[in-house]
């Protein structure tokens, strides 16, 4: 081999240095190419009874390990020779637009997690195109929601409490906002066992003791948030009165029936959505009784440990009631891949929480804006690559879900206790 001395100038072409970037929560962002990445940062950043509030699940949590497992046990078929030069990921959803084929899900807390809370994601979703949804137990108020997300889609969750008037206030304020759908959810009768906030002594607000101030020593920022922001309180509840212990268990009521679905079908002009269907026996019911429609959901696996898992019933689902209503889905979506998947199977639209909110942990408006642009990058690869332009496009052969857990089968004498 014939060998020369480099030459300047092809040297010069290969030393291309990059300029640094001296804004540090840019830089760490950037750097963020999963929303997995954002979780790392979400972690260091973060002190960790907020974290764990955040990233836990109930029990052993069983139910949100499966979850994502079933996601990743997706197996795409694509098309070849199908060319998909210009991906659409826009969608109808409810009777409105979307620019992508999923929303912010309704966080209680919000603030703990990040000083900008629910402002961060309504702000977020405004700019993407996407609906934002508040929770009863958000921390900044109905209206303040509304004037950060003027012009977009709001959406609001309900928890029927135990003192009713308190609900119907919340319901009155959200349609006088203009929210155009409310979110029934039906699967917290009582809370369910978050061991890890038992174990790291949380509270609500965040208690200061040793164990805590160690904790924070590394994470000067959070606390200097924390403690130089407004009080951390149920915004929309805090003219209610009561703790916020005490609001938390109202929050939590066994005795929510039909009867009450009924009433606030009555009260609500727009959009009805129940959250939290597990069966597909409860989601014909629901489609009789007139909800618009509904979410597959294990709350994120944190009330129920070892529920079913909302991606594995949602083929059967949509086959009962796909064509009478909207089927939308949630828990373990940590990926864009999982929103096609999800769509593919006739979901018309997914819901993210802790993706939302390891952005948020990450890097305030910034780390949601992050967390957006990951997941939309991340589906129109997916798309892309299964060569196909829009979501109308993806049909149920596109995936195969693989199972890891096979039901036994019971005979039907066993099951009537025979």
């Amino acid at each position: 081999m014939k060998r020369q001395l480099p030459k300047v100038r092809e040297l010069a072409e290969l030393m291309q240095f990059k300029k640094p970037e001296l804004d540090g929560r840019k830089r760490r962002l950037d750097a963020a190419l999963t929303i997995d990445d954002l979780r790392s940062i979400a972690k260091r950043r973060t002190p960790a009874a907020a974290f764990d509030y955040t990233d836990g699940a109930a029990d052993g949590e069983i139910s949100l390990q499966r979850a994502r497992q079933a996601f990743e046990d997706v197996e795409f078929h694509p098309d070849i020779l199908r060319p998909a030069a210009n991906v659409d990921t826009s969608t109808t959803v409810l009777d409105g637009p979307s620019a992508l084929p999923f929303g912010i899900a309704p966080t209680g807390f919000t603030r703990l997690m990040q000083s900008e809370g629910e402002t961060a994601g309504a702000g977020a979703a405004a700019a993407a195109g996407i609906p934002f949804t508040l929770s009863t137990l958000g921390t900044t108020t109905i209206e303040d929601v509304k004037a950060t997300n003027p012009h977009g889609r709001n959406w609001f969750q309900l928890y029927v409490m135990r003192d009713r008037s308190i609900s119907y206030g919340l319901v009155e304020r959200a349609a006088a906002a203009g929210f155009d759908t409310l979110m029934f959810t039906v699967d917290t009768p009582i809370a369910g066992a978050r061991l890890r906030d038992k174990r790291n002594g949380f509270s609500i607000p965040p208690a200061l003791s040793l164990k805590t101030i160690a904790n924070a020593i590394p994470r000067p920022w959070w606390w200097f948030d924390f403690l130089t922001t407004p009080k951390l309180e149920f915004a929309s509840l805090s003219t209610t009165g009561g703790t916020v212990g005490e609001l938390l268990n109202s929050a939590m009521d066994p005795t929510i029936s039909y009867d009450d679905l009924e009433i606030i079908r009555s009260m609500w002009p727009g959009k009805l959505v129940v959250k939290g269907v597990q069966n597909v026996p409860d989601a014909v019911r629901l489609i009789d009784r007139g909800v618009d429609g509904i979410i597959l959901s294990n709350h994120g696996g944190r009330q129920l440990d070892r529920a079913p898992v909302p991606f594995h019933l949602l083929p059967q689902v949509v086959r009962e009631v796909g064509a009478d209503a909207t089927v939308m889905v949630d828990t373990g979506i940590m990926n864009g891949a999982d929103i096609v998947a999800s769509m593919a199977l006739g979901a018309k639209f997914t819901l993210i929480g802790r993706a939302y909110l390891y952005g948020l942990m990450a890097g305030g408006r910034q780390g949601v804006d992050r967390t957006i642009a990951i997941l939309r990058d991340e589906i129109e690869r997916t798309m892309a690559l299964l060569g196909v332009s829009s979501l109308e496009e993806l049909e149920p052969r596109h995936v195969t879900q693989l199972t890891r857990l096979t039901p036994i089968a019971h005979d039907a004498a066993e099951h009537a206790g025979l």
